[in-house]
């Protein structure tokens, strides 16, 4: 198994970025691919997922071990597989959906795309109890990231689209940007966070 790939990110596309190391392009499906945005043409790590079925060989990656701890319990889940456990991380922060389930808060785990009202409970049933590592951790990588992310950045517009852009790629239509897009205008934050309130907002909705 591939633990991490370090290298320079030299792509982004809707459902992976590619990194280049010594001469070699992986091409790595991650839950958001454009929360690599700023990071492009620089060299970075991600923690990797090697997923292998007969007719596929894919790599999903992770900006911590903690989210790919998580990806992997939610593979253990009966009706999730790599494309729903990756929905499920990038509709919501790695730490809420820990707290929905232990919770049992199926009102939240619904709002995550593929996920019903059965597969909300299966994954309560299959992971309650299971996670209380999780939070901790997932807290203290969620600060990490904020703190190496601060700093001069393109303009609010330019974030703001950029996080728009992230969440059409995820799935979420016009009708429902238009209804959040008032709010993010309103304050002025980096493209992960307009990502993380939008995502907020939506769920609200």
């Amino acid at each position: 198994m591939i633990d991490y790939i370090n290298g320079v990110l030299v792509d982004i596309e809707t459902q992976y970025v590619v990194l280049e190391t010594q001469g070699i392009g992986y091409q790595v499906y991650c839950p958001n691919p454009y929360r690599f945005q700023r990071q492009l043409d620089t060299q970075i790590k991600i923690y990797t997922y090697q997923h292998v079925r007969e007719d596929l060989i894919r790599l999903f990656g992770f900006e911590t071990k903690s989210e790919r701890a998580l990806f992997e319990k939610l593979l253990n889940v009966s009706g999730i597989g790599p494309k729903g456990a990756l929905a499920i991380l990038a509709s919501g922060q790695p730490e809420h959906v820990v707290r929905a389930i232990e919770e049992e808060d199926e009102a939240l785990l619904v709002k995550f795309p593929g996920v019903g009202k059965k597969t909300a409970r299966q994954i309560i049933l299959d992971l309650k109890g299971k996670l209380d590592d999780f939070v901790p951790s997932l807290l203290t990588d969620s600060n990490s990231l904020m703190e190496s992310t601060r700093g001069g950045g393109p303009s609010k517009n330019e974030e703001l689209e950029e996080a728009l852009e992230a969440l059409r790629a995820l799935g979420y239509v016009e009708r429902e940007l238009k209804k959040v897009r008032p709010t993010l205008e309103e304050e002025q934050l980096e493209t992960d966070a307009y990502i993380k309130k939008a995502l907020q907002l939506m769920l609200k909705i």
